[in-house]
């Protein structure tokens, strides 16, 4: 049990061409290993007598997106995998009309384990796993945060309303975020599935603005280096 636990928090943590994000560094697999290691065995939360197993999240430790859901629902803890059941095929979906594939993006959630029945996340179990984000997303540093659904938008942005701000790019202390609804809603309410393919075909392009933007900044450090260099 223990040697398929180890194998699954390896696969779940993969890095495609490392070299190809300024910000990588090569701890940053094994430190994110170690972050999923704590939350498979966490127990600070009545979460934990529930569960089957705990999802950390899985993806390239040097992701450019990072997707914050709500929490696991039934298929995702029988698998320890984030967005495998239906949700997670419709997302496998949406992913393409935004230029992205599973392995090229980071998912996780705000909560780790199952709430029982499907039930909202609690407000100690949502504060119970705020440090893992927390970690997760200092790690990765992902250039675009894509939250998903209306308790992943409250845990960056709590006054807001998922109708008013879905679609919306935006910065916050460094990072910048683009609001969705989660993907459950298209199955429950067909009427949002053009709302949310829309939203997701706003990736590529929100991507692109942040990259424009991070472009000057580069170009300054580049040159500040060839001063440096011309010194010696």
């Amino acid at each position: 049990m223990v040697r398929a636990a180890s194998r699954l928090l390896r696969l779940s943590i993969t890095c495609i061409d490392p070299l190809a994000r300024g910000h990588y560094h090569p701890n940053k697999v094994l430190e994110l290993e170690q972050v999923h290691g704590r939350i498979t065995s966490c127990t600070d939360c009545g979460l934990c007598n529930t569960r089957t197993q705990a999802v950390p999240g899985e993806g390239p430790a040097d992701a450019e997106v990072m997707f914050v859901g709500e929490g696991p629902g039934f298929h995702e803890d029988q698998q320890a995998r984030p967005f495998v059941g239906p949700a997670g095929k419709l997302l496998d979906q949406l992913l393409e009309l935004g230029g992205l594939k599973r392995s090229d993006v980071y998912i996780t959630n705000v909560v780790k384990c199952r709430p029982p029945n499907n039930r909202d996340p609690l407000p100690n179990e949502v504060e119970a796993c705020k440090k893992y984000l927390e970690e997760q997303m200092s790690l990765i540093d992902p250039k675009l945060v894509v939250t998903l659904g209306r308790y992943s938008l409250s845990w960056f942005f709590p006054r807001d309303s998922i109708s008013k701000v879905h679609g919306h790019l935006r910065k916050q202390n460094g990072t910048h975020f683009l609001h969705m609804y989660h993907p459950a809603a298209a199955l429950h309410a067909g009427n949002l599935r053009k709302t949310i393919e829309d939203d997701f075909r706003k990736i590529p392009q929100a991507l692109a603005r942040i990259r424009e933007a991070a472009q000057p900044v580069a170009v300054a450090e580049a040159e500040a280096a060839t001063e440096q260099m011309r010194l010696f």
